[in-house]
């Protein structure tokens, strides 16, 4: 049985790797902070073996790393809001770069054999020209966010460490992701949410909205833990695989998807506090690399996904 360390497994995508590796028969731990939430988790938390630590503490990591010796690690564990990497740079920075230092430190004193995911992000890529969609792992990265900085920061670290340590960290950039669960700072969460108030009387019909112009390139939650297993197990250290279904949709696309799910009448309006000061304008990903080694895909459609998303919050407000 193969034992994995998942850092944030009580957020997003950390909960629903968890679940997907039980379901694969690996016995699942994770670090947890003691203020963590874990209503992410709850449902599975008897089969989890939980590890209070702090990716902040290097030697709370290191001692869970010696008690565990996991034969994974994925290091999902990140401030990862955007718009909130531009209130809290500094909280932004400190938790991504030096967390995954402290994460990497703890791997190679304790468990240098550990095959480590690090998690890197689409939002590295940053500023796309037009001509360089679909975006490759080797296009430049370009920043457009302090959450960006901090990203681009911890992917190369996870490099730097497998060519100075020989530790096998492989590195993903996955695209937007979505699907129940999703914190409703995030756009796609946040409009399905409103749009749940809105039905229950709880809010006005006037769903508040940022920019809705980008283009993003979204894949199911459930999708996305897949490819994680899979380039854990397949994955060559020291690469960088972009995660991402290949298509690109408008945000006005997704919150008129939503919007088609309700009956209710609900007016749109722009809300300047959800405006970033600087925007991407399109992030359509080429997972070509992915697929050649692993034969992944995404199957579960973005209108599935978005109908999931929005009964998620109706059976939540």
């Amino acid at each position: 049985m193969d034992k994995v360390l998942i850092t944030g497994i009580t957020g997003f995508a950390g909960s629903w790797l968890a679940e997907y590796l039980l379901e694969e028969g690996c016995e699942v731990y994770g670090i947890t902070r003691w203020r963590s939430r874990t209503d992410n988790i709850d449902y599975i938390r008897d089969k989890l073996k939980l590890i209070n630590a702090d990716i902040r503490d290097g030697y709370s990591l290191q001692k869970a790393f010696k008690e565990v010796q996991p034969n994974f690690c994925f290091h999902l564990a990140a401030q990862s809001f955007v718009l909130e990497s531009w209130n809290s740079p500094l909280e932004t920075l400190s938790t991504n770069i030096l967390g995954t230092t402290n994460v990497l430190e703890a791997i190679k004193l304790e468990c240098p054999e550990c095959k480590t995911v690090v998690a890197g992000s689409s939002e590295e890529y940053g500023k796309v020209y037009e001509n360089e969609i679909p975006i490759k792992e080797e296009n430049p990265l370009r920043p457009m966010s302090p959450y960006g900085v901090s990203k681009v920061a911890t992917d190369k670290l996870g490099v730097l460490y497998y060519m100075s340590y020989s530790l096998p960290v492989v590195v993903t950039r996955a695209f937007n992701h979505t699907g129940p669960r999703r914190g409703e700072v995030f756009a796609t969460s946040n409009f399905a949410k409103q749009i749940a108030d809105i039905e229950k009387g709880t809010q006005n019909p006037t769903i508040g909205v940022g920019n809705l112009s980008s283009f993003r390139d979204f894949t199911d939650v459930r999708d996305i833990v897949k490819a994680y297993w899979l380039l854990a197990q397949k994955g060559l250290p020291g690469e960088v695989y972009n995660i991402c279904s290949g298509e690109g949709t408008q945000i006005a696309e997704v919150l008129n998807t939503l919007l088609g799910l309700s009956d209710s009448i609900i007016r749109v309006e722009q809300d300047p506090s959800r405006m970033r000061p600087s925007d991407v304008p399109l992030l359509v990903g080429d997972c070509s690399k992915l697929k050649a080694l692993t034969g992944w895909s995404p199957e579960i459609p973005l209108s599935e996904t978005l109908e999931g998303l929005l009964n998620y919050w109706r059976s939540r407000v």
